[in-house]
């Protein structure tokens, strides 16, 4: 799929099986699937409405599966803001995703300059092996967002991914510098403003 210079490059990373195509399934297409289906990596491309004018998501759904370092380490150099996911039922998932945070912030360097996520995922599910708190105070040690969400009930979905935007556009109003904006900068104006999903 060609790459259009004005997309907004999210990357969703986690362990295997912990609902990464859910979510994104949920948000671009608004269904749900219930049979696991491994993923190497899908690209999915989502309109979204920006003051007036048109931006694009594009959604890099991400192998759970470390068989691919070299595909891991493009989609991060890539990538403009990251959703990280877990499952609430499954500890090791959560601990699974040090090591993609620590290279995430080894090649962007200034980590507070890039909206991330932590997402934990399946709350619907009852067997829980981790609390909302426990996300809350990994998310407060790496200084990012947290939201818990569940693809199958499509609780809090279109909320991930409008956070993220709004993360985005909070960052981008707090690196202008005395009205200068960096090419960078003018390139993510079109976020600016009220963004809605499509």
């Amino acid at each position: 799929m060609p790459e259009q210079s004005n997309d907004y490059r999210v990357v969703v990373f986690g362990a295997v099986g912990v609902g990464k195509s859910s979510l994104v399934l949920r948000f671009v297409r608004g269904s749900f699937r219930e049979t696991y289906v491994p993923t190497i990596e899908d690209t999915y491309r989502q309109g979204i409405s920006c003051d007036k004018s048109i931006c694009t998501l594009q959604i890099t759904d991400t192998t759970g599966s470390h068989q691919f370092p070299a595909m891991q380490r493009l989609s991060i150099s890539k990538g403009h803001a990251f959703i990280l996911v877990y499952s609430v039922t499954s500890r090791q998932s959560m601990e699974d995703l040090q090591p993609i945070f620590e290279q995430i912030c080894q090649i962007k360097e200034d980590i507070r300059k890039i909206p991330i996520m932590l997402v934990g995922n399946k709350s619907d599910e009852s067997q829980r092996e981790l609390d909302a708190s426990e996300g809350q105070a990994l998310a407060s040690k790496w200084k990012c967002s947290f939201m818990e969400t569940s693809a199958k009930m499509n609780y809090n979905v279109q909320e991930l991914f409008q956070e993220l935007l709004n993360l985005e556009k909070r960052r981008t109003v707090s690196l202008q510098v005395d009205g200068k904006k960096s090419k960078q900068q003018k390139k993510k104006d079109k976020l600016q403003g009220k963004c809605s999903v499509m």
